[in-house]
């Protein structure tokens, strides 16, 4: 991970700029480019900021932007919400720590919460900090992997889709995922620039896989609320799952996944023979074989 507030504000100016094309944009006589995206001066203008001051925020010369200009930036890059809070918080970083930020707990609620949903047949897990996996329930770990059954450090979803093979094979847009998953580390980075594991697992990541590297360098942020994830499991097959992201009330860090599936659908069924699976090995292969015949009756 770079150093320094400014560094960071200029790279992800530079990328945001760089994604922003001239039609969209509203240019109509863009002419001929050598490079994607508008230009130093046509954003300078879109933005209403001289051309100099605008290349001093993109070479990291300048030390402070006004919230003004910072919102007349974001409304000429047309960044979304997620894009514009980690505009803020990289040009108005929070002073370095002393102490290191304590480690985060799941609140007792939130675990019976979790078993609550378990019974219910929805998998759900929390993520917290650099994306970390801090509890699931049963449901969660038969579906993607016991987190709980891992060493403390390798407990991390980014860990997870970037290093172990298991995740390539497990969701069915890998690609898409390993975006998500790189773009919410960003989004976590800007808001914990001071944050050394954070620090530590970008850099164990860029070292050990190409695609991060890549990704990374984007400068995509995201944060998840809702969406639709595809799964290829071992045992069960394919399942398409919704999912809502909320945070417990007690720590606003936290975010509680819950997922969910069409009622009576292939995937709904599939869910459900997954959540018996531990309890009844001896008729996992007769109850798959069922579940695969009443998919292609009803494909």
């Amino acid at each position: 991970m770079r150093d320094g507030p400014e560094t960071r504000l200029a790279d992800f100016l530079k990328a945001a700029r760089s994604r922003l094309s001239p039609e969209r944009a509203g240019i109509v006589d863009a002419g001929r480019r050598r490079v994607a995206g508008l230009r130093r001066e046509e954003l300078a203008l879109l933005a209403g900021v001289s051309v100099d001051y605008y290349t001093r925020l993109e070479q990291g010369r300048s030390k402070s932007a006004s919230p003004e200009v910072l919102l007349a930036i974001a409304e000429a890059l047309q960044l979304d919400d997620a894009e514009r809070k980690h505009l803020n918080a990289i040009a108005k970083p929070a002073p370095s720590r002393r102490r290191p930020a304590k480690p985060q707990r799941l609140h007792q609620a939130t675990r019976a919460l979790l078993r609550t949903l378990d019974a219910a047949g929805k998998p759900a897990f929390v993520l917290g900090r650099r994306l970390d996996i801090l509890g699931h329930n049963r449901l969660a770990g038969l579906l993607i992997t016991d987190f709980a059954s891992l060493p403390p450090q390798d407990r991390n979803q980014a860990r997870f889709v970037f290093l172990d093979p298991h995740a390539r094979e497990l969701y069915a847009d890998w690609d898409e995922v390993a975006a998500d998953s790189a773009a919410m580390l960003r989004m976590d980075a800007g808001q914990h620039p001071h944050d050394p594991a954070l620090s530590a697992l970008v850099g164990e990541l860029s070292i050990h896989s190409p695609e991060f590297r890549k990704l990374w360098a984007r400068n995509r942020v995201q944060q998840r609320t809702t969406g639709t994830k595809r799964y290829h499991h071992p045992l069960v097959g394919d399942i398409t799952v919704s999912y809502q992201a909320l945070s417990p009330a007690d720590d606003p860090e936290q975010q509680l996944f819950v997922y969910d599936t069409e009622p009576n659908s292939p995937s709904a069924h599939a869910l459900q023979l997954l959540a018996g699976s531990a309890a009844s090995e001896p008729t996992d292969a007769a109850a798959v074989a069922a579940v695969q015949e009443e998919r292609r009756r009803t494909s």
